[in-house]
């Protein structure tokens, strides 16, 4: 999207897609299960547990640190990898509140 159209949503709804587009992909699923599993991995152990070539993980993770979901702390030529704890607390309470927002239709609108 581009900058001159978000301007016409809100912050919050801005911030709500950025998480949303993360969560997208089956693999960054994983990826973010992984780690919420192991508090922590280095790139090649997360490759080790998925059926993706190591750049193909390079790329989800590198679309998760973008997102502001996980870091990445460097660590000689290796990366390790936690989830971001403000951002998820923040994704976690804007999905919530997204999803709980709907109230089930009375009158059988749809």
């Amino acid at each position: 999207m581009g900058a001159s159209k978000t301007e016409a949503f809100t912050e919050t709804d801005i911030v709500l897609a950025k998480y949303a587009k993360a969560l997208a992909h089956p693999a960054r699923v994983a990826i973010l299960r992984l780690l919420l599993e192991r508090r922590a991995c280095i790139c090649g152990d997360i490759v080790e547990e998925l059926p993706l070539s190591q750049s193909t993980v390079s790329q989800h993770l590198k679309e998760l640190k973008e997102a502001g979901l996980i870091q990445g702390d460097i660590d000689g030529k290796k990366v390790c990898y936690c989830i971001d704890a403000r951002a998820w607390e923040q994704a976690q309470h804007l999905l919530q509140a997204f999803f709980t927002a709907y109230t089930p239709c009375q009158t059988g609108c749809c």
